[in-house]
C-alpha cells in the first residue's frame, strides 16, 4: 500500500468490503444504516474534532483512519464488534506496514468505541466515540414501515437536525438536535441514548470539554 492515509483507506478494497458485509449483516438483523457513508461521517468529524482542538496532522490522520475502519467487526457478529474490529485491522494494518504505534492507536481506538464495553482513554478514542455517538439522523433508518420501527429506529427517524458544534473558548462539545416529538418524546430518546450520551461526556472530559446536548432549543444536559 502507499503511505498510509485516510484517503488510502478509504479507497481499500478489503475495509470497503469488511464494511459493506458488516451492514448487510446489521440490515437482516434490523439495525440502522452502519455504511461507509456513516463510518466515513465518523472519520470526517473526528478529525474536525482533533483539529479545531489544535492537534497535529498525523493524529488527526490517525482518527480518521480509525473512524472510517471502526465498524469493520460487524461483518462478523454485532456483538463484540469492537474488539474484533480492532483485531481485523491490526492485521490489516500489520501487513500493509503500518508503524506499530500508529496500529496501536487506531486499534486503541476502534477497540474502544462501543458502549458496552469501552470508553476514552485518549484524544484519538475521544474523537472517535464523540463522532460515532452523535451521528443521529433520520436517514439511518432502513426499515421503510414505520408501524414496524424498534425504539432505535423510532428514534432515528425522530431526528430532523443534527449538529455538533465546538465552542474552543468555553471548552465546550454541544450536541444540537431537532426531533419530531410526535414521533419521538424526550424520555424515548434518553431511553436508547443515555449510555451513549454519558459515554460522550467521558470523552469530552478526556479533550478537556464539557459534553452538552439541546433539543429542540432547551438544554438537555
Amino acid at each position: 500500500m502507499k503511505k498510509l492515509t485516510y484517503e488510502t483507506i478509504s479507497h481499500a478494497k478489503e475495509v470497503n468490503i469488511y464494511l459493506e458485509q458488516g451492514n448487510k449483516v446489521l440490515g437482516a438483523l434490523g439495525y440502522t444504516d452502519h455504511s461507509r457513508k456513516h463510518t466515513a461521517k465518523v472519520a470526517v468529524t473526528a478529525g474536525r474534532i482533533l483539529k479545531k482542538l489544535g492537534y497535529d496532522e498525523h493524529t488527526i490522520e490517525l482518527a480518521k483512519i480509525a473512524g472510517y475502519m471502526h465498524d469493520i467487526g460487524n461483518s462478523i457478529n454485532r456483538i463484540d464488534h469492537a474488539h474484533t474490529g480492532a483485531l481485523m485491522a491490526f492485521q490489516l494494518l500489520r501487513e500493509w506496514g503500518a508503524p506499530p504505534e500508529d496500529i496501536a492507536a487506531i486499534i486503541t481506538a476502534i477497540g474502544q468505541h462501543d458502549e458496552a464495553s469501552g470508553t476514552a482513554v485518549d484524544p484519538i478514542s475521544a474523537a472517535i466515540i464523540l463522532a460515532d455517538k452523535t451521528d443521529v439522523r433520520r436517514n439511518r433508518v432502513r426499515n421503510t414501515v414505520p408501524e414496524t420501527f424498534d425504539k432505535h429506529d423510532t428514534v432515528n427517524y425522530a431526528a430532523l437536525t443534527n449538529q455538533l458544534h465546538m465552542d474552543i473558548h468555553k471548552k465546550m462539545i454541544t450536541l444540537e438536535i431537532e426531533l419530531d416529538e410526535n414521533i419521538c418524546s424526550m424520555i424515548d430518546y434518553f431511553e436508547i441514548f443515555l449510555d451513549r450520551m454519558l459515554m460522550c461526556k467521558r470523552a469530552a472530559e478526556v479533550l478537556g470539554l464539557r459534553f452538552k446536548m439541546t433539543a429542540n432549543g432547551n438544554k438537555i444536559c
